[in-house]
C-alpha cells in the first residue's frame, strides 16, 4: 500500500524530519528509506499548502511504498507488568512461587529468543555448596548452560554449582586490580568467575573450593577458556590454606554469608602488604565497622595488621541487607 511522504535531498533530510517530527505527521511505524540521492519521510497525512512551504523548495510531497518497523515485543506487552528475572546462558530463572509465574515463564521464552529454558526456583541458596532447587516451567528440561561474560565462557549446572551473572561488574572492578606479576588466591572460586579473568591478567591463580560439582566445571571452564596459569584444588579453604602461607598479592574471599569463618586462613596465605577482598553480608545500621573489626581481630591474632582500603556496597540483597565488599591490605 502506498503512503504519502517527503522526498527530499539527503542532505537536507535531517531538518525536514526534525520538521515533520514538529508537526507530529512523521509516521513512526514506516521505515524511513533512500534512494538515490533522496530521502523518503512516510507521513501520516498529507501535508496542508502551508506546511509544505516550510519545507525546503527541493522537496516533493509523493506517494511510496514503505515498509513498516517490526515492533519489538516486551514482557510489559504480554503480562502487564515487568517481573522479576535474571538470565545466565540460555537459560532464564524466576520464582516458582511468584504469581502468575507460568505465564512468566511462557512470555520469557516469546520475548528473549535466546532463551531456550525457564526455570522456577523453589529454595533459597541453601545448604553447604550455597546451591538452589529449581523446576522447569518452559522450554528444555536441563540446568545445565554455558554462560558468556565479558569475552569469557562459563558452562554451569545451576542446581550443582553457585552462579550468579549480578556481579558481573563487581568481578570486573576487581580483575582491573590485578597486576600481570602478582599471585592470586580464590578461595571460593565456584565455576571461575573470578578465577578466570583474573588468570589473563597475573602470573598465577589458585583456585580451590569445597564443592565438587563446581570443582568439576571449574576444571572444564579453564579448558573451556585456554587459561593455563589456574591451579584448581578441591577441598576446605581453612585446611588448603596450611599448603599456602603467604604466597598471595590478592585473596579473593567471596563467600558472603560465612566468610568470616576463613579470616585466620585469608591472613595466613596473604603477602605482606597483599590485599584481602572481604564480602559480606550486613545490615544498612552496620555496613562495615563490625566486618572491619572481624579482620582486624584475625590479623591481631596472626601478629600482623590491616590497612583498610576501600569499602563499597555491591548490591542490594534484602530489606536492609547489603551485599559490601572490604578491601584491606595485610602489613
Amino acid at each position: 500500500m502506498k503512503q504519502p511522504c517527503i522526498a527530499i535531498p539527503k542532505k537536507k533530510g535531517e531538518p525536514a524530519r526534525k520538521f515533520l517530527m514538529e508537526l507530529d505527521i512523521l509516521d513512526k511505524s514506516l521505515k524511513i528509506f533512500s534512494e538515490g540521492d533522496e530521502l523518503y519521510l512516510p507521513l501520516e497525512r498529507e501535508l496542508t499548502p502551508e506546511e509544505f512551504n516550510e519545507l525546503p523548495e527541493e522537496a516533493r510531497q509523493v506517494d511510496h511504498e514503505f515498509e513498516s518497523h517490526e515492533k519489538i515485543l516486551k514482557l510489559e506487552d504480554i503480562l502487564g507488568f515487568t517481573p522479576g528475572y535474571e538470565i545466565v546462558g540460555d537459560i532464564a530463572l524466576i520464582e516458582a512461587d511468584e504469581p502468575e509465574a507460568q505465564k512468566v515463564a511462557d512470555a520469557l521464552l516469546k520475548v528473549h529468543k535466546n532463551v531456550q529454558t525457564v526455570l522456577g526456583a523453589v529454595s533459597a541458596v541453601e545448604g553447604e555448596f550455597r546451591t538452589r532447587r529449581f523446576k522447569v516451567l518452559a522450554g528444555e528440561d536441563r540446568t545445565e548452560t554455558v554462560h558468556k561474560d565479558h569475552g569469557f565462557k562459563y558452562k554451569v549446572d545451576l542446581e550443582r554449582a553457585y552462579f550468579t551473572p549480578r556481579l558481573s561488574t563487581e568481578r570486573q572492578r576487581i580483575v582491573s586490580q590485578i597486576g600481570k606479576e602478582d599471585v592470586v588466591l580464590d578461595m571460593f572460586a565456584g565455576v571461575g568467575p573470578y578465577s578466570i579473568p583474573i588468570a589473563r591478567k597475573c602470573k598465577r591463580v589458585i583456585a580451590m573450593d569445597k564443592n565438587p560439582d563446581a570443582i568439576h566445571f571449574l576444571a572444564e571452564n579453564v579448558k573451556l577458556n585456554s587459561i593455563e596459569n589456574i591451579e584448581v584444588i578441591e577441598g576446605d579453604a581453612n585446611e588448603i590454606a596450611r599448603k599456602f602461607e603467604g604466597v598471595a598479592d590478592h585473596v579473593i574471599m567471596n563467600l558472603p554469608h560465612s566468610a568470616d569463618a576463613f579470616l585466620d586462613a585469608a591472613i595466613y596465605v596473604t603477602a605482606p602488604k597483599g590485599i584481602i577482598h572481604y564480602y559480606g553480608m550486613t545490615h544498612e545500621d552496620d555496613l562495615y565497622e563490625s566486618s572491619i573489626g572481624l579482620i582486624d581481630a584475625a590479623a591481631k591474632k596472626a601478629g600482623r595488621s590491616i590497612e583498610v582500603v576501600e569499602c563499597r556496597t555491591v548490591r542490594s540483597y534484602a530489606p536492609h541487607q547489603y551485599n559490601v565488599c572490604i578491601e584491606v591490605r595485610i602489613n
